[in-house]
């Protein structure tokens, strides 16, 4: 049960009622003031955020000086100034950075996060609200993207950092410095151009105190109030769909020890799973599900595969339709079956190609040829398709390209679902060599593979459908199983959002510095 929470919070002679007594009744005129840190987010540290910047935009090197700096950030923050403390965090992980690749990472990285951490109570109170600013120490360039997109801000007030003539963040701060106590109190003033102070602020220590007293009605968020949940993804002002970053979890000091302790062990355990993987799956198929359990790889298997097509063609392989989570789909569906499939893949790196276990064929995004050569290969046998054209991580199913529905009438949907614990297996802005050693680097990967009955005859295409009524169907059944969303977005969608391309991939392996 959450402690009874204080009533007034005393900064002077002014006292602030707890954000619980806040009003949120025909406010969509006035406007709102609202702190970040503990606020908004529920944690008051900033540390994760900048560990977030300092291994996804950065390197393993930068996350480790900066793990390694945090107690000496601590003694800082506890024992000199917060202000401080918060400039050595900025240098360590901002010196020397492209200013484009920390926006980057703000934009595809830090939203997930910023997100799994809402304080529902302060969203609930903030979103009520026509006007809406944000202040907050942290750097714009880390937070701006985050308040603007997702929280609906009209003005976000933060920290400046000073970049130099070649876009590298130089990992010091533009006047007026990091932005505390009165600093914010001015920059909120300077924000309001002279007119009216905003209705409503709302913070949650001592810090905020001065700029709560410059607006017109002050509430406090109570310390004991982060045990409550965080503000559902679906009611924000943009939900989260795609995300990008290899980190699963916020990496708190902690969390940033043991994942860096990891990282090596990981290694090694990902290249003795890969290996055993390629080895004994061009042996035989069967043996990769005893071998990857032993090695900590569990797979699921739910449904009856199939051995061979309820009706139709006697000649054509089945055409397995599945949901995409990671590169490495066609290959547990192979040893979910205990035999290899061929898969059609789209751009995917060299590597990856030569340490497949099963045959993986490129399609050209040329439709007639593609056509052509899927026709084929289900000539030659079984096929799987991830009709999807990528991957997504969050519990969405992304539009299904019609092209398989015209090919084939002897489909089975897969439904296939991953958890993993530290690192994704998936990537955007990164190389997608390493995506299936990032995938076996986590300590106990999990893969569940359900197999749903042949599509009826009745519900293809030689029965009158369309190829997309019957595209949109078996997403629509795939994401039922899942309980996963059915959206319209497409490959290129993600890819405009994330990296502001049109999804090509480079295939070959990048050289080493």
């Amino acid at each position: 049960m959450m402690a009874s929470l204080p009533e007034e919070f005393t900064h002077g002679e002014q006292r602030f009622q707890s954000l619980e007594k806040c009003s949120t009744e025909n406010r969509e005129r006035q406007s709102i003031a609202c702190d970040l840190y503990g606020t908004l987010v529920r944690s008051r540290a900033s540390f994760p955020y900048f560990m977030l910047v300092a291994f996804e935009a950065g390197s393993v090197l930068r996350a480790i000086i900066l793990l390694l700096s945090s107690p000496v950030a601590w003694f800082i923050y506890h024992c000199i100034s917060e202000s401080a403390c918060i400039k050595l965090l900025i240098f360590v992980t901002f010196v020397g950075l492209r200013v484009k690749e920390i926006e980057t990472c703000a934009r595809t990285v830090l939203p997930r996060f910023y997100t799994s951490d809402l304080h529902w109570e302060t969203w609930r109170v903030f979103s009520s609200f026509g006007k809406r600013y944000v202040i907050t120490g942290s750097p714009r360039v880390m937070v701006e993207h985050f308040a603007k997109e997702y929280l609906g801000a009209d003005e976000v007030i933060c920290t400046e950092i000073e970049v130099s003539s070649g876009g590298r963040a130089t990992g010091f701060v533009r006047p007026p410095g990091v932005l505390l106590s009165m600093d914010k109190r001015n920059a909120l003033k300077a924000a309001c151009d002279g007119k009216d102070a905003p209705d409503v602020g709302v913070g949650d220590r001592k810090h905020d105190h001065p700029f709560l007293t410059y607006c017109k009605e002050g509430y406090v968020v109570p310390a004991d109030s982060g045990c409550q949940s965080a503000a559902p993804n679906g009611r924000l002002a943009k939900s989260i769909v795609f995300h990008d970053g290899r980190l699963v979890q916020c990496p708190s000091p902690l969390c940033s020890l043991l994942m860096l302790i990891w990282l090596p062990i990981g290694f090694v355990l990902a290249i003795i799973r890969i290996v055993v993987g390629t080895l004994l799956g061009k042996m035989r198929m069967s043996w990769l599900f005893y071998a990857y359990n032993l090695l900590g790889v569990r797979i699921r298997v739910k449904g009856t595969p199939p051995t061979q097509a309820n009706s139709g063609d006697p000649k054509l392989g089945l055409l397995f339709i599945c949901t995409h989570r990671t590169l490495l789909d066609p290959i547990i569906l192979s040893i979910a079956l205990g035999r290899p499939v061929t898969a059609v893949t789209y751009s995917i790196s060299r590597l990856s190609e030569f340490l497949s276990p099963i045959k993986t064929v490129a399609l050209t995004r040329r439709r007639d040829a593609d056509a052509a050569m899927i026709r084929k290969l289900l000539q030659e046998g079984d096929l799987v398709m991830c009709p999807e054209g990528t991957t997504c991580r969050e519990p969405f199913l992304l539009r299904f390209s019609a092209l398989f529905a015209e090919l084939s009438d002897q489909i089975v949907p897969v439904a296939m679902k991953n958890a993993m614990s530290l690192f994704h297996g998936t990537t955007v802005t990164g190389w997608k060599g390493m995506d299936p050693f990032f995938f076996f680097m986590n300590p106990s990967p999990l893969y569940e593979v359900t197999f749903l009955n042949q599509l009826p005859q009745e519900l293809t295409c030689s029965a009158g459908k369309n190829s997309y009524e019957v595209a949109n169907h078996i997403q629509r059944v795939l994401g039922g199983v899942l309980g996963f969303e059915c959206t319209n977005l497409t490959r290129r969608d993600k890819y405009r959002i994330l990296a502001g391309t049109d999804g090509s991939v480079e295939t070959t392996i990048p050289k080493l510095p």
